[in-house]
């Protein structure tokens, strides 16, 4: 007899994560590593947080993820996207509650590249009228 599994993809900057969501004590392993030992700041490890307190599903589910590029931040991001999607297989109805906390959407913002001519992506050296 297999166990369920829901799986999600989540995205965010450069970072994309997978995600498998198991019944199990609400142990988070990311990139095989613990949640703790993997993400060190614990703002980060409670955005990832977001969408089980959203669902009040906290400790119910095992989530086993595998996540590449982008920083901390971009991968907690990621993560949480593809939490909150794996909810949604979990359950349909947790639909209304994750979209109205905004996790369902994907955030689009990434780095701006650099123009030539410009010392960053927007910064112009300083005009000089003469």
């Amino acid at each position: 007899m297999s166990q369920a599994q829901y799986a999600g993809t989540g995205r965010r900057k450069n970072a994309v994560a997978r995600v498998r969501l198991v019944p199990g004590t609400g142990k988070i392993t990311v990139n095989k590593k613990d949640v703790e030992e993997y993400i060190p700041h614990a703002d980060l490890r409670l955005v990832i947080n977001q969408p089980f307190a959203v669902t009040s599903t906290a400790g119910s589910y095992d989530v086993f993820v595998n996540v590449v590029g982008g920083g901390y931040a971009g991968q907690a991001g990621a993560i949480r996207h593809g939490i909150a999607r794996a909810l949604l297989q979990v359950d349909p109805d947790f639909r209304d509650s994750l979209k109205r906390a905004g996790l369902l959407t994907r955030d689009s913002r990434k780095v701006e590249r650099k123009k030539p001519g410009l010392k960053k992506a927007r910064k112009a050296s300083q005009f000089s009228k003469r």
